[in-house]
């Protein structure tokens, strides 16, 4: 009876899950081959970001249990970051205020990315990856990624939300 006291709930397994396809997404060598991405820890950071925003965004949309999942892929990510920090040799003082200030980038790429994501304007889209992933003001270098991320949502869109769940269908990297 006290195992399963211990034993994760689905809803955090299926997060578990979530970010780890998000995290293997990230780190696919044709974002930085096809696309562009700068190979710096910052841009890393914003393709898992922008990864698993996309996740959240699209679980939004399931009511309450995909708001379940979600919190838990969000505190999956919180926690993931938590031991980077304390890997790369951040300090305890140090990493509360580094924390705070990577939650609020979360937050700032979603509000960044979510408008333009639902009025499916590539431009504003590419500006906002220009700044963020390329470190540019250049709207161009940000237009490859940007319709990759439009070919995500919609991907990720048509799935329902246990084949979701079971494997977001990310789409193939073009240039």
């Amino acid at each position: 009876m006290l195992k399963h006291l211990f034993q994760p709930r689905p809803q955090s397994r299926q997060a578990q899950a979530l970010y780890a396809h998000a995290v293997d997404q990230a780190r696919r060598p044709a974002f930085y081959t096809a696309l562009a991405v700068p190979d710096r820890i910052d841009a890393r950071f914003e393709l898992y970001t922008l990864h698993v925003s996309l996740l959240l965004m699209r679980l939004r949309a399931e009511g309450e249990r995909g708001a379940d999942v979600g919190q838990r892929l969000f505190d999956i990510y919180v926690s993931a970051l938590d031991d980077s920090l304390r890997e790369l040799g951040v300090g305890d003082l140090a990493v509360a205020k580094k924390m705070r200030k990577l939650g609020e980038a979360l937050y700032g790429r979603m509000k960044a990315y979510e408008a333009p994501l639902e009025a499916g304007d590539a431009d504003a889209l590419a500006a906002a990856l220009a700044r963020n992933v390329h470190a540019s003001e250049d709207v161009t270098a940000g237009g490859a990624l940007a319709a990759y991320v439009l070919g995500a949502r919609n991907r990720l869109a048509s799935q329902t939300l246990e084949d979701l769940l079971t494997a977001p269908a990310w789409p193939e990297i073009a240039k």
